[in-house]
């Protein structure tokens, strides 16, 4: 380990005097951790570290809702099909037609949860689910609590774990890293026997022992300095697995979301994509509407085609921001839809319900991330991922919208399922947190600028469009602003920031070493130095240095 900061071992005089052991352990509190922990609980104890409230997560962001054929107008295949021509070829097609099959099972165990998607009076006088229809999808298949359902979900799940017995909720823990045999010393194969995590009330950092560790800690949108993510979203799984020696893949493909809303006062509200589903249309400040210029599709076309096109008429035009127009529907659909935009923008001084929205794009998911296979499964032992901070292959070199809560609900099912029937090793003590070498920190300010400086040439350099010059200047940008954080890391004592500005950077690095790899524009990696020319996909894969 960098710095005064020693890579602790198995010795036994230096074994902590407590150590907590649970049957699992969970990395994060949005969909992905508390479904994954509400079937755990059934074979064993579950801790789940999260660094903020329970609450404060991605997923309790979501707006638009969640993907999953439940009409007979739709089918399976058809989802597939729109799946597979949103991800650019990257999809493996088993992959996607697991997940989509799953689906209707994972909807339902989540209204079991108590979750409450909207529904429609029919003309019998029965109701039905309100499916509504997004970028990229032929058919509407997406549920929705208006826009909130990722509120919803969060609630509801929250409210079901806490009924839950086996389960203990450690909020403001921050997991700084993972232990693995290779981290003590172990001339066996990797595995994965527990984690550090700063427990921020405390101010010490706690030695957490399992067998069984699932990381489900979200994106890394936070590393651009344009996002709609809020502010836990920064690439922890992925930077602490990365460190462990596991294998990620396909960083480079982060999705812009096309329509955040532009306002000098407000840097990460999103306008979901459901209000294009219901025929908001895109124009520029004339009032001219762009998008069937860029493809036939038009406002419904997937999240790439939409943000490139926003972004080149931005730059073409050297505007600051473009208009979403909804005003030509009833005012009262549009507050009944859409009740939680309309009352920001009011908040704001805008009524979308005659005024145009300013929008632009902002950095909003990430399809790459930790290498898992249809279980879970990372390349280490007894470490297992779920979520967004993984690379399942689903969402391939685009995401179609709303896909991703559906990926998580699927995805935690099979992880439980597989960790519940393998054999658990024997448990042994950890050695803990070692500072027997670092000080409390002089100069903290250095984290905000480093903080700054990264996500401000993220953006600028490996953004909707990129070059290879600019990935070089990312480069040489982020080398040294990595070497700085990791001696300042080394020496001094952890914090939330610093353990989030460590991630970030490693993080960046990945996205910007993965975009270097891809000689071609596919899907969310846009390149000027190499137009689409049709060349047969691949994966970006990044093995670490055991």
């Amino acid at each position: 380990m960098p710095g005064n900061r020693r890579n602790a071992r198995a010795d036994p005089a230096r074994l902590p005097i407590t150590m907590k052991t649970h049957d699992f352990i969970v990395v994060g509190s949005g969909i992905a951790g508390l479904s994954f922990a509400l079937r755990a609980a059934k074979h064993g104890s579950v801790a789940i570290v999260t660094k903020k409230g329970a609450a404060d997560t991605n997923t309790a962001q979501a707006q638009g809702g969640i993907a999953c054929v439940r009409s007979e107008e739709d089918s399976f295949d058809r989802h597939v099909a729109d799946t597979l021509d949103a991800g650019a070829g990257l999809c493996p097609e088993d992959v996607v037609r697991t997940i989509v099959s799953e689906g209707p099972r994972a909807i339902d165990e989540l209204i079991a949860w108590g979750v409450d998607f909207d529904s429609r009076e029919t003309g019998d006088g029965e109701t039905e689910l309100d499916l509504g229809r997004e970028g990229g999808h032929t058919k509407r298949r997406i549920l929705h609590s208006k826009d909130t359902t990722g509120r919803e979900i969060e609630t509801k799940l929250l409210a079901a774990l806490r009924e839950t017995e086996n389960v203990t909720l450690l909020e403001r823990h921050f997991a700084i890293d993972l232990i693995t045999t290779a981290r003590l010393g172990f001339a066996t194969p990797p595995r994965c026997v527990g984690i550090y995590v700063l427990n921020e009330d405390s101010g010490e950092v706690e030695t957490l022992r399992s067998d069984r560790v699932v990381l489900c800690t979200g994106g890394c949108g936070r590393v651009y300095i344009y996002t709609t993510n809020p502010s836990v979203a920064t690439g922890d799984g992925v930077a602490m697995a990365w460190r462990a020696g596991v294998e990620v893949a396909n960083m480079e493909f982060v999705q812009f979301h096309p329509t955040c809303l532009y306002h000098r006062e407000v840097k990460s509200f999103l306008i979901t994509e459901a209000m294009r589903g219901e025929g908001a249309v895109l124009r520029l400040p004339d009032g001219t509407r762009f998008m069937p210029e860029h493809d036939e599709r038009a406002e419904l076309a997937p999240r790439d085609v939409v943000a490139r096109a926003i972004d080149f008429e931005m730059k073409k035009r050297g505007l600051d921001c473009v208009f979403l127009d909804i005003t030509h529907k009833p005012a009262k659909f549009i507050v009944s839809h859409f009740p939680t935009i309309h009352a920001r923008c009011l908040e704001l001084g805008l009524d979308i319900t005659r005024e145009w929205i300013p929008v632009a794009p902002a950095a909003h998911y990430t399809c790459g991330g930790v290498v898992v296979d249809q279980a879970g499964r990372t390349d280490t032992k007894f470490l297992y991922a779920i979520g967004e901070t993984t690379c399942t292959g689903l969402h391939g070199a685009n995401r179609l919208a709303s896909n991703s809560l559906l990926e998580c609900l699927v995805y935690g099912r099979a992880a439980a399922a597989d960790i519940a029937a393998s054999d658990v090793p024997v448990p042994r003590e950890l050695p803990p947190w070692d500072e027997s070498r670092v000080t409390d920190a002089d100069e903290e300010i250095v984290i905000a600028h480093n903080w700054h400086e990264l996500r401000r040439f993220m953006w600028d350099y490996v953004g909707i469009v990129r070059t290879n010059k600019r990935l070089e200047r990312a480069k040489r940008r982020v080398d040294l602003l990595r070497h700085e954080i990791e001696e300042y890391y080394g020496n001094f004592r952890v914090s939330g920031d610093l353990i989030e500005l460590r991630n970030l950077v490693e993080v960046a690095d990945l996205i910007i070493r993965s975009a270097a790899l891809r000689h071609e524009s596919r899907g969310l990696h846009y390149s000027l130095d190499y137009p689409p020319d049709g060349q047969p996909p691949e994966d970006t894969v990044l093995q670490p240095q055991q």
